[in-house]
């Protein structure tokens, strides 16, 4: 069985939901849309430049030397991007510094890195695209559930302030609603996700020997 079909992606061992540095990453960058899709794309770039650069270099990578390796390179990877935005918008750069460095964490902890040389490019590259897509996908649409529901906006990448916002009502909305905004009431969410996530898990999910 391909071992990046999508089904192992969602269900694998390398979902946001699956580990520490993804439940963070998620309920950092999920505080507004604009800087879910800034980090969405974060997660791309650091993925497939890092899978590629390590399928580049296969003969000179070392195997033993690569769990040393892998975190600096990603997070070399991490602070280009960090760079283009800074050039791009100073401000954005500035609401997600503290946000990307979770990027790298998560990249080095996939499946991806270990089965390099069993694959192509296309594959690698692919299974790289396809993982980090899932990831950011899932960062967007809890952006999507907090940032309304919270601020009563919602907004996207852009504009001197570092973000847009499509509409905003000036509205005081009840405690338990604006909860969901912050830290607090994103844990709270996270738990009933994860919670849905694990039931459906053990439906879904494939066996370990398959």
């Amino acid at each position: 069985m391909n071992i990046f079909e999508p089904r192992r992606v969602v269900w694998g061992k390398t979902f946001p939901l699956a580990s520490l540095s993804g439940c963070a990453l998620l309920i950092m960058a999920s505080d507004r849309l604009a800087h879910a899709l800034v980090v969405s794309g974060a997660l791309v770039w650091v993925y497939c430049l890092s899978s590629l650069v390590v399928f580049a270099a296969e003969k000179i990578f070392p195997v033993r030397g690569r769990s040393v390796l892998l975190p600096f390179l990603a997070s070399f990877i991490a602070g280009l991007y960090l760079l283009l935005i800074w050039i791009i918008s100073p401000f954005c750069a500035l609401q997600i510094f503290f946000v990307i460095p979770f990027v790298p964490l998560l990249c080095v902890s996939s499946e991806i890195f270990n089965n390099i040389g069993k694959s192509g490019l296309k594959e690698t590259f692919f299974s790289s695209f396809s993982e980090s897509l899932v990831n950011g996908m899932l960062i967007v649409i809890f952006s999507l559930i907090r940032e309304p529901i919270g601020f009563s906006t919602l907004s996207l990448p852009g504009g001197v302030h570092g973000i847009i916002l499509l509409f905003s009502y000036d509205t005081r909305s009840f405690l338990p609603i604006r909860l969901i905004a912050g830290s607090s009431g994103a844990l709270l969410l996270l738990g009933y996700i994860i919670g849905i996530y694990n039931y459906y898990k053990t439906i879904y999910a494939p066996e370990e020997n398959s």
